[in-house]
């Protein structure tokens, strides 16, 4: 199987190449500035703003499956256009495409989400986040879309960083009480993105972690885990710093967890020394 991963040099997209290398595929990547340094990876230059360039990545590819996590936070040609382009092209080769979503399509004003609720998103990058879903299974009806939420592990996740330089005390800022979400370890979320990859229905599927934690509380489950001071962690609320956005937004991937092998360990479980 030929595996094309759109947007391959980011976090979740090398742990990606991780797996489908290791699985034996064929893989492919695609870059925005700079290429992986993987060698078993054939990495491509592409500009999802860019239709032809986009068709010619494809034609020289020739992939079975596709895998778009790309993101340009809130640039509307690349986040809610580009992946409809992508769309397009894997509709017109018959490629089976999996888009990596967010949990920034929902306002939090339900708290629990699962595969059922409409976008309601508050922020331009949510708005992009929901369009894009929109055009890529409009364009696209056997595609597959995957939404998550913070991604961690190996300690390179930007969390993660942000917990060590605000301990050192080498960084400025807070760590919210009140902004609530489902971490989801990198290699689960690799895994399962994989799964329904290869043999996931049609349509919107969630998936998060199993807990739902502020981004205080996953700091200090990182800081033990580390042999960090936990209490020197500074505390505030979102809900008076100024920021856009949900507070609380849990999925609820229950309904896809039933039908996955792989399971979503929850923060307290991954953030545990064996």
């Amino acid at each position: 199987m030929t595996v094309l991963l759109v947007g391959g040099s980011g976090f979740l997209g090398a742990e990606l190449i991780r797996q489908t290398v290791a699985a034996g595929h064929a893989t492919a990547a695609t870059y925005a500035t700079r290429p992986g340094s993987d060698p078993e990876v054939a990495w491509y230059a592409l500009d999802l703003r860019d239709t032809g360039r986009v068709n010619a990545v494809m034609a020289e590819v020739g992939p079975h499956v596709i895998i778009n996590v790309s993101s340009h936070r809130d640039d509307w040609a690349v986040t809610a256009e580009g992946p409809v382009r992508l769309a397009l092209a894997a509709a017109k080769y018959g490629s089976r495409l999996v888009h990596v979503s967010s949990d920034a399509v929902f306002s939090g004003a339900r708290t629990h989400y699962d595969e059922t609720c409409l976008p309601d998103p508050l922020t331009p990058y949510g708005a992009a986040k929901a369009a894009a879903e929109t055009g890529v299974l409009l364009v696209h009806p056997e595609a597959v879309v995957a939404r998550t939420s913070l991604i961690i592990g190996h300690g390179r996740s930007v969390h993660e960083r942000v917990v060590h330089e605000l301990a050192a005390g080498t960084r400025d800022g807070v760590l919210f009480t009140d902004d609530i979400r489902c971490p989801v370890h990198v290699t689960d979320l690799a895994a399962t993105v994989l799964e329904l990859a290869s043999h996931g229905p049609p349509g919107v599927h969630h998936l998060g972690g199993a807990d739902a934690v502020s981004r205080h509380e996953l700091g200090v489950l990182i800081a033990r885990r580390d042999g960090l001071d936990a209490s020197r962690l500074p505390t505030g609320m979102r809900a008076t710093s100024g920021l856009p956005g949900g507070l609380d937004v849990r999925l609820d991937s229950r309904a896809t967890q039933r039908n996955l092998r792989i399971r979503l360990r929850g923060a307290h479980e991954f953030c545990t020394v064996p």
